[in-house]
């Protein structure tokens, strides 16, 4: 089972991780707006990192990991064919925020935000700008529904945590096997709310 802190599910359709993670702050920036490096942990596609600039998504989870396993029936169909998408850049502020519509480029589909800030205390020669500890806080709202949340809920933990290990040097594990557990927990969660 993931180690890592669980996201806050909200009533209102919101979901919010934070990760602490190896910096400096742009190495992590990198990781959310390079095609090459968002495809080691989430997917691939170009990104026109600007306010209405356009980012394609194209998931391949085999890929996220050297480790094999066994994909879930309902997710077997992206094995042949990835899962793709495009968004839309709404906010751009680098290396701190990006805001981007997910699903789609309109203004209805949901809405994630990336914020990256330093950990206090962390930087070399007392500066937080080099801080060695960045904090990823993800939030995902306008979730519609509660099947939207679980599988949000699911996706980004595991997404966030392969992202962790590639940062930290690790190996990830496959990614279907640690969504299938996160998902069972997830689901108790939203059933508490």
């Amino acid at each position: 089972m993931s180690t890592s802190k669980l996201g806050d599910i909200t009533a209102t359709g919101a979901v919010r991780f934070q990760r602490e993670l190896p910096g400096p702050i742009e190495r992590v920036w990198s990781y959310l707006v390079d095609s090459e490096k968002r495809g080691k942990w989430l997917a691939t596609g170009p990104m026109d990192a600007r306010v209405g600039g356009r980012v394609d998504f194209k998931f391949v989870h085999r890929d996220l990991s050297p480790e094999c396993g066994e994909t879930p029936e309902r997710f077997r169909k992206y094995e042949s064919s990835p899962c793709e998408f495009t968004g839309k850049v709404t906010r751009c502020e680098p290396p701190r925020v990006l805001v981007i519509t997910w699903g789609g480029t309109t203004d209805a589909c949901s809405e994630v935000t990336f914020e990256l800030t330093a950990v206090k205390g962390t930087g070399k020669c007392g500066t937080d700008e080099k801080s060695d500890k960045i904090l990823l806080t993800l939030t995902h709202r306008r979730l519609p529904n509660r099947g939207e949340k679980l599988s949000v809920s699911g996706g980004w933990h595991t997404h966030l945590d392969v992202l962790a290990d590639h940062l930290e040097g690790k190996t990830p594990k496959f990614f279907w096997t640690t969504f299938a557990e996160m998902e069972q927990i997830y689901d108790a969660q939203i059933k508490s709310l």
